[in-house]
């Protein structure tokens, strides 16, 4: 079975990663940076060694977001981040094909053990099956 397996974060985390702290996320440091890409990067190998991984990417952060609608007459409404009243984004991903849930889980467990500064702030990996077709609704 196929899963996305998601990361999430917020404007105020990317500036910190970049050495711009707040109340709500401390600076990171080169040092911090570096654990963060060398713990990721080891996930990464590990999946593409057992053939589970499909795709993996991080994404820009939140403030170069657009989001895309439609307005009453049906014509496009565009609007660039970032957006005050959304507080966590997608912040990267993996697509990875798992022989159960169980085992997917466990993935999300190590990517839940990224190690980051003390008092960032901790969200959850979230996992969702994709669907295979329209008879998996």
């Amino acid at each position: 079975m196929k899963y996305l397996v998601m990361v999430q974060g917020s404007q105020v985390d990317y500036e910190a990663m970049r050495g711009n702290g707040s109340a709500q996320s401390p600076a990171w440091n080169e040092k911090d940076l570096q654990a963060m890409y060398a713990f990721m990067t080891s996930i990464n190998d590990d999946l593409a060694e057992s053939g589970e991984m499909v795709d993996a990417q991080g994404l820009a952060e939140p403030a170069k977001t657009r989001h895309v609608s439609l307005d009453a007459d049906g014509k496009p409404v565009i609007t660039d981040g970032p957006y005050g009243e959304t507080k966590e984004l997608l912040a990267g991903y993996w697509v990875l094909d798992c022989a159960s849930l169980e085992r997917v889980t466990e993935i999300a467990a190590r990517v839940a053990r990224c190690p980051q500064p003390a008092g960032a702030p901790e969200y959850p990996v979230v996992i969702r099956q994709i669907m295979d077709g329209a008879g998996d609704i």
